[in-house]
């Protein structure tokens, strides 16, 4: 865990040192007027769910996702702790589809996870922008989900905010998703509605409702390999023996 004495002041962010001082501020707003920053202007996506480590499954945390297609098959993922103007740049996730994903090694298959469960429990939500329709806006998110429940994703969290941490300190963090009420149940005893209330309050959503809407999405075959290193957590007699 980060020792704050060692690393200076705290910002209000939670991130090592003093809030940007007005000198910092005049030069990003400037640069922001004559640079052009077109690989994040590509981002058309914010999703937001709960990694869970991969090493140690009773350990999550919550990941707002701002992602951008490079191609059809492939999409990538800034992972940041909150969608506010001060969010830590918390890690990076990989999507890709399945006639990809069937195409690399067994080693680097076991690497990916799944999405299902994020889907069809409601835990993933696409929130809306202020003041958008709530019809229009349920709509779209239903039609994302539809394009994402197949999808393999692959993701490091560089900062380990959960425990405190003002700097990114150690090793990237291999991580998962959550793929049944048991691996929720795992990190969170409550399950969903504990894991959930505080994000449903904030963004002004109700999972169970999601999970209502997209029940009629049709489940997906998961390869084998997917998942691999959260069921290899589960230990001979563990009640959370299946993880998918």
């Amino acid at each position: 865990m980060a020792n704050t004495n060692e690393q200076g002041r705290i910002d209000p962010s939670g991130a090592a040192g003093d809030p940007p001082s007005r000198t910092s501020t005049i030069l990003e707003t400037g640069a922001s007027i004559v640079q052009r920053f077109e690989p994040t202007q590509q981002l058309c996506a914010h999703l937001n769910a709960f990694h869970v480590y991969a090493e140690d499954p009773t350990r999550c945390v919550e990941a707002n996702h701002y992602c951008s297609h490079i191609t059809e098959d492939l999409r990538q993922c800034l992972i940041y702790d909150t969608p506010n103007a001060n969010a830590r740049l918390i890690g990076v996730e990989y999507m890709i589809s399945p006639r990809v994903y069937e195409t690399l090694p067994k080693e680097e298959r076991e690497l990916w996870h799944s999405h299902q469960y994020e889907v069809k429990s409601g835990m993933l939500v696409m929130p809306a922008p202020p003041g958008t329709p709530t019809p229009v806006w349920s709509a779209a998110e239903l039609t994302e989900m539809q394009q994402l429940i197949p999808l393999y994703g692959k993701t490091y969290h560089l900062w380990q905010i959960d425990r405190g941490d003002t700097v990114p300190i150690g090793q990237p963090q291999l991580m998962g998703s959550f793929t049944s009420d048991d691996t929720v149940r795992r990190a969170k005893r409550g399950g969903l509605d504990e894991l959930l209330a505080d994000r449903d309050a904030r963004f002004g959503v109700n999972y169970k409702d999601k999970a209502e809407r997209r029940k009629d999405i049709p489940p997906v075959n998961i390869h084998p390999d997917c998942d691999a290193i959260l069921k290899k957590q589960v230990t001979t007699g563990d009640r959370l023996n299946e993880y998918t």
